[in-house]
C-alpha cells in the first residue's frame, strides 16, 4: 500500500474515534435536533429528514477541506 494512502486512513480512523469518545460523552446530543430537521410521526409510520444537521455537516467538512487543499 502506497504511504499516502496509509496516512490518510490513520487520519481518518483517528477523527472516527475522537467522534465517537465525543458522541459517547453526549457533545453530540444536540444533533439531529436543529431548526430544519423534520420528524413526523403517526400511527404506522415515521418520517425524518435532518435538513439542518447536513448543512451543518456540509459546510464543517467544507472549511475542512478548504484548510487541507491550503496547507497541503
Amino acid at each position: 500500500m502506497n504511504a499516502p494512502i496509509a496516512n490518510w486512513l490513520i487520519l481518518i480512523g483517528l477523527f472516527l474515534l475522537i467522534a465517537g469518545i465525543l458522541a459517547r460523552t453526549g457533545l453530540f446530543s444536540w444533533f439531529g435536533n436543529l431548526p430544519g430537521d423534520f420528524h413526523i410521526k403517526r400511527e404506522g409510520f415515521q418520517f425524518y429528514l435532518p435538513l439542518g444537521s447536513m448543512l451543518v455537516i456540509s459546510i464543517a467538512l467544507s472549511a475542512l477541506l478548504s484548510l487541507i487543499r491550503k496547507f497541503l
